[in-house]
């Protein structure tokens, strides 16, 4: 089978993991959900997958990592939280991966590469002028709705801030292990437009900081949906994170280390914050309590299976069927039972 082949194969693969990951989610809900909800919120779920695995596809080779990147940004917090807003800011956020993909595949030389990058940015503009048009009057998100920079705590614990704010960035609990290689070996290979990128889509996304309302209102861009760019970098570096846990070297262990440190340091953090809450008055704070306690357990999993990594690695050993069943099965229950949750909270 020659290589264009197979990559069919595994796209077609990827396509029914997430449709069928995404009727699992959203099956129970199916009577209670319009008709538009009905149809828009999975296949938003799916289209962002899918769309995210095909960009990654430019700079992860292993299927695992691309399935990831598909998985973590689709049914990652951000894109199931929109729901709380008009279906069609789920399709929008669907679709910047998509138009990333120009820019990946065709802007080879520096000037092109920036001019294509520049379409996502392009696209969120347009869509909020046109749809909030008199012709249209369609707000698909409110715009003086923006993130704080305490959101940010929703990429340590996404599952307690479900009830705590409007917008959930983050990429669940085990795929930070992956993230933090993911960005390292971007900063070795000097992929600087990648980072400018991110740090231009956090910069709007908090644009509040340094807009007042009045001027927000006359850009009439809703600040939340800038921050399906710098997520969708985000759920590609994971993927690439993850393939360079499957194939890391000796040399490399500082790196898997360094993984394994963050998440163990994060597993503590959430413990500690678990403890705060459990010493609330009168229990109230025990609900918020079990959450961090699951976070640091997805975190705990995180650390055991990027030590092992280390191990492996730093013995000289290859065993990469071994690799990928240690962190696929950590990676897979952690985004199965997170992204179940927070379905169920939202809906």
């Amino acid at each position: 089978m020659s290589r264009r082949s197979l990559n069919v194969v595994w796209l077609v693969l990827a396509g029914v993991v997430y449709a069928g990951f995404a009727v699992y989610l959203y099956r129970p809900y199916f009577g209670r959900l319009g008709f538009w909800e009905w149809l828009l919120l999975p296949a938003g779920a799916c289209a962002g997958a899918l769309g995210c695995y095909v960009l990654s596809r430019r700079w992860v080779v292993g299927f695992s990592g691309s399935l990831l990147a598909g998985l973590v940004y689709g049914f990652g917090p951000f894109v199931l939280s929109l729901s709380r807003f008009h279906e069609t800011a789920v399709l929008l956020a669907a679709s910047i991966p998509w138009l990333f993909l120009p820019a990946a595949y065709w802007g080879r030389k520096r000037g092109a590469a920036f001019v294509l990058s520049l379409l996502p940015f392009v696209v969120v503009a347009l869509f909020f002028r046109i749809s909030g048009s008199e012709e249209y009057r369609l707000f698909a998100a409110p715009i003086q709705a923006a993130p704080e920079p305490s959101d940010l705590l929703g990429f340590v614990t996404p599952l307690v801030m479900v009830t705590r704010t409007t917008t959930l960035p983050g990429l669940y609990h085990a795929p930070i292990t992956a993230l933090v290689l993911g960005l390292a070996m971007m900063f070795r290979a000097r992929r600087y437009g990648v980072m400018a990128i991110l740090v231009g889509g956090f910069a709007l996304t908090f644009c509040r900081s340094f807009l007042g309302p009045a001027q927000l209102a006359w850009l009439g861009i809703s600040p939340i949906l800038w921050l399906s760019i710098p997520l969708v970098v985000l759920s590609v570096l994971a993927g690439v994170g993850l393939q360079g846990l499957i194939e890391a070297s000796r040399s490399d262990g500082k790196w898997v280390l360094a993984s394994a440190i963050v998440s163990g340091v994060l597993s503590i953090v959430a413990l500690s914050l678990a403890a705060k809450y459990f010493q609330t008055l009168f229990g109230l704070g025990d609900g918020y309590a079990r959450l961090f306690v699951e976070a640091a357990k997805m975190y705990v999993l995180a650390t055991l299976a990027s030590a092992l990594i280390f191990a492996i690695a730093h013995l000289k050993l290859r065993l990469q069927p071994a690799r990928w069943l240690i962190l696929c099965s950590v990676l897979a229950v952690d985004v199965f039972l997170s992204a179940q949750f927070v379905v169920d909270k939202l809906l």
